[in-house]
């Protein structure tokens, strides 16, 4: 069970690695509004998980309808938060994607690992976004994600490359007291390979050499195989959120 000054700073880190065009603070939220396809850089999260003020959804959801933008919401899978889901209910708001918060001690992330050949980058060069919209990757979605990991100052970018071919990516982002892990990725022809565990180990050094140790990343409850990669790599889980959205 997260203490709530970890709730906060982690939910700041989340939208400080997106750097979404506008964010709004009210009553205890935290809102990211944004045009794109990645959920936590337009949607609304709890900064506590103690007395959340559940009457804040619906003038929530006026300032995403306001912006022309669906509501959506980032919220952790817990007793106290059934007053929230009730008015989110109420907005005809519905729960999926159930997604892990996980956190990690860097030295143990990166212990034993042979990240040798992972190139880390302040910034991406042109190649670095192709394992986002290769085979198996929905090209609007990658696009996307690969202009919200871009523009966060300060972020790190992981890649290894075959024959000037990016085959996997990851990136680091900085702040809150926190390295936050996003945009792991593998081209689907070099899976199995340990590639995202070579990523990771990169990443969690380029975290200690910057002199923060604790590192976070969060990953969806169904993706089984990030689920045995990261709890093997030492990631806990901290709490599990549901995304809260009108039907598609």
């Amino acid at each position: 069970m997260p203490h709530e000054g970890e709730v906060e700073s982690i939910e700041r880190a989340i939208v400080a690695a997106v750097a979404p065009p506008r964010v709004q603070e009210l009553r205890g939220w935290i809102a990211a509004f944004d045009e794109g396809t990645v959920g936590r850089a337009r949607s609304a999260a709890p900064l506590t998980h103690v007395d959340v003020d559940g009457a804040a959804v619906a003038p929530i959801c006026e300032l995403y309808r306001d912006e022309k933008l669906a509501p959506m919401f980032r919220v952790p899978r817990a007793p106290r938060m059934g007053h929230v889901e009730t008015q989110l209910q109420v907005q005809g708001l519905h729960p999926e994607q159930r997604t892990d918060v996980r956190i990690a001690r860097a030295d143990a992330v990166a212990a034993g690992i042979d990240a040798a050949r992972v190139q880390i980058a302040s910034r991406p060069d042109e190649a670095w976004p192709s394992v986002f919209l290769g085979e198996g990757f929905d090209p609007v979605d990658g696009a996307s994600r690969v202009r919200t990991l871009t523009r966060a100052p300060g972020s790190m970018f992981a890649s290894i490359r075959e024959s000037d071919r990016v085959v996997a990516a990851g990136v680091l982002a900085l702040g809150h007291g926190w390295a936050s892990i996003h945009g792991m990725r593998t081209a689907l022809a070099h899976r199995g390979q340990g590639l995202a565990r070579e990523i990771l180990a990169a990443l969690a050094r380029a975290a200690m050499a910057r002199g923060v140790d604790r590192i976070m990343l969060q990953v969806e409850e169904a993706n089984e195989p990030a689920q045995k990669l990261y709890a093997r790599r030492g990631f806990e889980r901290l709490w599990t959120y549901q995304y809260w959205r009108e039907r598609r």
